[in-house]
C-alpha cells in the first residue's frame, strides 16, 4: 500500500516549481498558491516521486500524460476562475488539474474517455476533501448537456475543431480554453461566448497535447 507523504522536500520544490512558473510568465497569484497547495507527486506513480515538481509532463497509463504544470497554470490562467464557477473539464486524466480548480473554489464537472483512467480515480486520493469534483465516464466531445450550461470550459486535449455542443453548453460570457489543430503543436484559444452565440476568438502561444478523441474507451 503507498504512503503518501507530503515531506519538507517535496514542499521545498513546489516553492522552487511555483518561482519557476513566475519567471515564465504566470502572474495569477491564486493559481500560484493552488500549485503550491497541491502535492502533485501525489498525482503519479511513486516511481516519479523524485522528479514530480519538474516542469514536464509524465505518463500516466493509457497513452495519457498529466500536463506538465506551466501548461496547467497557463491554462487556468487564461480562464480567469472566480469562486463558485462551474467548470467542465474535457480529460480529467490523473485528476490534477481538476483539483486545482477545486482548489480555487470552482465546482468542477470532468469527464473522462479511458474507462481504466475513469475507474482508477474512484480511489482518487483527495476524494473526500474536493467534494467539488464531479467524475463521469463519457465522450469530451458531447460534453455535459445535463449540468449546463457552464461559466467556463477547459479541454486538456489537442481538439482537432471548436466542438459545436460544447459552445451550446457554455453560458453566455463564459470562456472556453482549448488547444485547437491536429499535428504537433497547438495554438491555446480563449473562446469567449457573445449574447448573438458567436464567439470572440484570442490566440495565443503554442502548446503539445495529446489528442482529443471521440467516443468511450473501454
Amino acid at each position: 500500500m503507498r504512503k503518501f507523504e507530503d515531506t519538507y522536500q517535496h514542499k521545498g520544490l513546489r516553492k522552487q516549481l511555483v518561482n519557476l512558473l513566475k519567471e515564465k510568465g504566470i502572474t495569477d497569484e491564486k493559481v500560484l498558491d493552488a500549485i503550491n497547495t497541491i502535492p502533485r507527486h501525489f498525482f503519479l506513480d511513486s516511481a516519479f516521486d523524485k522528479i514530480a515538481y519538474e516542469d514536464r509532463a509524465f505518463p500516466i497509463g493509457e497513452e495519457q500524460t498529466i500536463s506538465q504544470p506551466y501548461t496547467v497554470a497557463y491554462q487556468t490562467q487564461l480562464l480567469q476562475i472566480k469562486k463558485l464557477d462551474k467548470v467542465l473539464e474535457i480529460g480529467t486524466g490523473s485528476v490534477y488539474q481538476s483539483t486545482i480548480l477545486a482548489e480555487l473554489g470552482t465546482w468542477v464537472y470532468t469527464i473522462e474517455r479511458q474507462k481504466k483512467l475513469y475507474e482508477s480515480n474512484k480511489h482518487f486520493y483527495f476524494r473526500n476533501k474536493y467534494p467539488n469534483i464531479k467524475f463521469f465516464y463519457g465522450d469530451g466531445f458531447e460534453g455535459l448537456p445535463t449540468y449546463a450550461p457552464f461559466d467556463k470550459i477547459i479541454i486538456t486535449a489537442a481538439a482537432p475543431f471548436i466542438p459545436p455542443k460544447l459552445v451550446a453548453q457554455l453560458k453566455v460570457g463564459g470562456m472556453m480554453v482549448i488547444p485547437l489543430d491536429e499535428g504537433d503543436a497547438q495554438r491555446m484559444l480563449r473562446l469567449t461566448k457573445r449574447p448573438d452565440g458567436t464567439l470572440l476568438e484570442e490566440s495565443f502561444e503554442q502548446f503539445s497535447f495529446v489528442p482529443m478523441l471521440t467516443g468511450k474507451n473501454g
